[in-house]
């Protein structure tokens, strides 16, 4: 499956719906150690809270905190900070907010059904920091205050300790740049007339595949592209980033092209596109807008 050299990241996107009124600002935090070949599973290290019991989650998360193939990809190449979304037995979309590590091979990740990017992007920095300096008090005080803090309303402010806080953003309305990390990025990355073409795309709800060499811009764009069809929403599968493990499930589609596929208005972004001639085929058939 890994024969080409060049790399590239990928995923499925279609959007559902979001939670309006979950009851608690995050669910699960994680600290996921990479695999160490493509046999093994990534190892949790450490989780909060400890009793979170769902075996489900802990067992198909740590997949999504690594979705490349880590003895071919830079620290460089996938960025720091990347988001994947899971969608519930609710068709509810759940937040995968993430900060790679150690060179990509430890995972901080944030589970969430809100959309508050900034902000659990802001705090993965300070928890990483926190680790660094093995700070685990400040770290467990922290993580403590936000999941028992009811949810907030937008545009109000929360004070978690005397070096974090933040405002809860209003996640109902067109984003802004600069405030929009997502919507930036994507200006930076994409041009007008690829910006275009995609935003069109999306309107005739065709399936489209976007390809990166980098995770980080490769979901701060597909966020930031969906962000702009408000009042408008992607309302189908919504899957940023996926997995090694699930490439082959999804090359399996491609024999039902003509009954499945295209049943399902389907936004694929997945990985390593240029191992399947099929998949390639798919590329020239679609609006191909390449990022990053």
């Amino acid at each position: 499956m890994y024969k080409d050299t060049k790399v590239s990241f990928a995923g499925i996107t279609d959007r559902l719906t979001l939670w309006e009124n979950p009851e608690r600002t995050f669910d699960l935090v994680l600290k996921v150690k990479c695999h160490a070949s493509e046999n093994e599973d990534p190892v949790v290290l450490w989780k909060f809270p400890e009793d979170f019991g769902d075996q489900e989650v802990l067992q198909s998360v740590p997949k999504f905190c690594f979705p490349f193939d880590i003895e071919r990809v830079s620290q460089n190449q996938v960025g720091q900070h990347f988001t994947f979304v899971l969608t519930d037995i609710e068709s509810k979309q759940r937040f995968g907010f993430c900060r790679l590590t150690s060179g990509g091979r430890i995972c901080l990740c944030i589970l969430s059904y809100l959309p508050w990017f900034e902000v659990y992007y802001k705090l993965l920095n300070t928890l990483a920091d926190y680790l660094a300096k093995e700070l685990e008090n400040d770290l467990n005080e922290t993580l403590k205050s936000l999941y028992s803090h009811p949810v907030p309303k937008a545009n109000t402010p929360v004070s978690l300790s005397v070096h974090s806080y933040f405002i809860a953003p209003d996640v109902t309305g067109l984003p802004t740049i600069p405030e929009s990390r997502n919507l930036t990025e994507y200006f930076v990355a994409v041009d007008v007339n690829n910006m275009l073409q995609l935003y069109a795309s999306m309107l005739h709800e065709r399936r489209i595949i976007i390809t990166s060499s980098k995770l980080s811009t490769l979901t701060a764009c597909l966020h930031g592209s969906v962000a702009l069809l408000y009042p408008m929403y992607w309302q189908h599968i919504y899957i940023p980033v996926l997995p090694p493990h699930l490439l082959d499930y999804f090359i399996s589609l491609l024999g039902f092209y003509s009954s499945l596929i295209t049943a399902k208005h389907l936004f694929f972004v997945f990985q390593e596109i240029t191992s399947s001639r099929e998949v390639l085929e798919v590329l020239a058939v679609f609006h191909r807008t390449s990022v990053g």
